[in-house]
């Protein structure tokens, strides 16, 4: 595994796109710090960059450097999740803009996976995660379902043997208002 986010290391701090196993998905990832790594995605996903993407942290310090305030639900939410749960946060900052939703909210997830944790600790900044697919086809629930044109375009494909124990299915998804208010998107 670590030679492994070593190379994936390497191409995303070169601003480049890596096809990663997550808690959930086989996904698409670039730094969410950078605006010409993100628009690469939307590229290579065929994807209108009006919707905005979800990223991933390593945990909730990092989680506090890229927006401007946790409500406090969301840190009871986090501890007692026990599934891969994304919350869209109010008042995102610090991220490229291509990654925050127009109105200034962001979706961040704290994977269940060894794999993911590590390659984000050691980045030390959130990644994009996104399906990797083109915007309207089926997610891949494994690594054999990546469509060759989406492996061509990306600099760099984690080796399946990563993939741990993913649930093949999206998170689910809660955004939180300031006030504590909760709407769940996806269950």
């Amino acid at each position: 595994m670590k030679e492994q986010i070593d190379a994936a290391l390497k191409v995303l701090r070169e601003g480049g796109i890596i096809i990663y196993p997550t808690d959930t998905i086989w996904g698409i990832g670039c730094d969410a710090t950078n605006a010409d790594a993100v628009e690469k995605i939307y590229k290579i996903k065929r994807r209108s960059d009006s919707k905005s993407l979800i990223v991933l942290a390593s945990n909730t310090d990092m989680i506090n450097r890229y927006v401007h305030q946790i409500p406090e639900i969301a840190y009871q939410l986090i501890e007692l999740n026990d599934k891969p749960m994304t919350i869209i946060y109010p008042g995102a900052a610090g991220l490229a803009e291509n990654v925050i939703a127009e109105d200034g909210s962001v979706g961040i997830r704290i994977p269940l996976s060894d794999f993911c944790i590590n390659l984000i600790k050691r980045f030390k900044k959130p990644i994009v995660s996104t399906s990797a697919n083109i915007s309207g086809t089926p997610a891949p629930q494994s690594y054999n379902e990546i469509t060759r044109e989406i492996l061509d375009a990306a600099d760099f494909a984690v080796s399946p043997e990563c993939e741990g124990a993913a649930t093949h299915k999206a998170s689910q998804i809660i955004k939180i208002g300031l006030g504590g208010e909760i709407e769940i998107i996806r269950k």
